[in-house]
């Protein structure tokens, strides 16, 4: 009888456990007192350089300064099978795939499968041409483009997501941005957002107010922090390697490692809470304040810990040991 008192005993504590996920992390289905909060991505092309001259050991980095994940921005010539593995070995899962247009529109069929084969939920368009922007004579194109891709990856059950810059904000003779004419004219099954908040920003907009209109259409968020004095000099985006031969200069603009620029992260996590989203996904595009981009990174991260640990009640974290 004893041991029978025992036994059940034992069950009782393995199904409290259970019931609070086995971790004193994250429980917030144990009580209202814990806090679960949404696990942390990186941007590869953040440490790009570092990623093509030593790939699993930059992921090996990635995963020690605290990230959850990670979003790919090239595979640097190793295969499908060779990237889920080193993913699965470290601890990382393989959250989404930048990957160009152009490499969409000539093969997608290779594209799907490289990256289901990676182990990738979303793969992402990240940046279009300009004669694919808003009022370019190809961007009506551009949007039954995504639309057909979007239903290829549909198919193959991976999610289409748009990641914009500051040029989809350009209104249409409508009156509406480009961006919400996208998102309005291909249906949400096929296509989800990935609003990067330092453009939204930058082209005037408010960050939080735009995960609350796409809300339960947000499921990947891009945390990306800078700082802005005056008017902006030169092209923004000849700092990040586009537009060659606009004159590179950042006297008035330059990305930041999140919680050193202007932007109100604190509140761009709670609405991307509120908007269901899945990942906040680091991304600095260059190093800046002497840093180098892994430096860069690692404060992002240390910033995000020190606003977004999680948290557990003692009655939980009790019951976890």
């Amino acid at each position: 009888m004893k041991k029978l008192s025992t036994l059940l005993l034992s069950a009782v504590a393995v199904l409290t456990l259970a019931s609070c996920g086995g971790n004193a992390a994250k429980k917030s289905e144990c009580c209202g007192d814990c806090k679960e909060t949404l696990p942390i991505g990186l941007q590869l092309y953040s440490v790009r350089d570092a990623m093509e001259q030593d790939f699993k050991g930059t992921l090996q980095q990635v995963k020690a300064m605290g990230y959850d994940g990670v979003e790919f921005a090239g595979l640097f010539n190793n295969s499908p099978e060779q990237v889920n593995a080193w993913c699965k070995e470290i601890g990382l899962e393989p959250i989404s795939a930048h990957v160009p247009l152009a490499d969409m529109l000539a093969d997608i069929d290779k594209v799907i499968a490289d990256y289901k084969a990676v182990g990738c939920k979303y793969i992402v368009v990240p940046y279009v041409t300009e004669e694919r922007r808003p009022g370019g004579e190809l961007f009506m194109q551009m949007v039954e483009e995504i639309r057909s891709i979007g239903e290829k990856c549909k198919a193959a059950g991976l999610v289409l997501l748009y990641h914009n810059h500051d040029f989809e904000f350009k209104k249409l003779e409508s009156g509406e941005f480009g961006l919400d004419y996208l998102y309005a004219n291909v249906p949400a099954d096929l296509l989800q957002t990935e609003l990067d908040q330092c453009w939204v920003k930058y082209s005037g907009q408010d960050p939080v107010a735009y995960l609350q209109k796409y809300s339960g259409r947000s499921p990947v968020v891009h945390l990306k922090d800078f700082y802005q004095e005056g008017e902006q000099e030169g092209d923004p985006y000849a700092l990040i390697g586009l537009n060659e031969g606009e004159e590179k200069k950042n006297t008035a603009f330059e990305f930041r490692p999140l919680g050193h620029g202007v932007q109100d992260v604190p509140s761009i996590i709670a609405a991307s809470e509120a908007a269901g989203s899945k990942w906040l996904i680091v991304e600095q595009d260059q190093p800046s304040m002497g840093k180098t981009p892994m430096e860069c990174v690692a404060m992002s991260m240390e910033y995000l810990k020190s606003i977004y640990g999680n948290t557990a009640c003692k009655d939980c974290e009790e019951a976890a040991k």
